[in-house]
């Protein structure tokens, strides 16, 4: 089968990748070809996850081998072909780009048709990809710009209406930092 994919970005507006893959290519093949499309370097430890309707996670594929996960099973992206994980015309996965601020883009399986191709190949590219890597800097930008207050003054959730009366001393007693019992 020859699968169509096409990737898009909240971040970018009129950014799209589509990619022609023979179903037989990895996610390793995928990630790669995304990489080059994108202008990206190779150095993060990127995963692929497939998604439910809603774009809830589901599936991690991830770069290299990781701890296992007790409700899924634990697959690379070199082993991990795409026809064993997109089946039907509308299949939804994120390739997370940027993972420490966990930044991605949306993937959909747009088109499948029989026959055969070489890998996987960029077919078409809109617009310019995000910024791979951002800064914390880059991120509270982007935060204010969408309107969220970042002047928190140190305060946690609830500190302000905190009263000590609140809580209950009870249980705690037997409690001691002191002689390490606790780790």
């Amino acid at each position: 089968m020859i699968y169509t994919l096409t990737f898009s970005s909240e971040e970018v507006e009129n950014f799209r990748l589509v990619f022609a893959a023979d179903s037989s290519s990895t996610f390793l093949d995928l990630h790669k070809a995304i990489l080059a499309a994108a202008k990206y370097s190779d150095d993060q430890m990127t995963s692929f996850f497939m998604c439910n309707d809603r774009w809830e996670k589901e599936q991690e594929v991830t770069l290299i081998e990781m701890g296992s996960n007790f409700e899924y099973d634990n697959m690379t992206m070199e082993e991990t072909r795409l026809e064993d994980l997109l089946h039907e015309k509308g299949d939804r996965l994120i390739y997370i780009f940027d993972p420490m601020f966990e930044r991605y883009f949306f993937g959909r399986l747009t088109d499948m048709k029989a026959g055969h191709t070489d890998g996987v190949k960029c077919t078409q590219k809109q617009g310019k990809a995000p910024k791979q890597l951002q800064t914390e800097q880059d991120f509270d930008a982007q935060m204010k710009k969408n309107g969220a207050d970042l002047d928190m003054d140190n305060e946690f959730y609830g500190d302000s209406e905190f009263e000590e009366g609140d809580i209950d001393s009870e249980g705690f007693q037997d409690l001691s930092f002191d002689d390490g019992s606790m780790f």
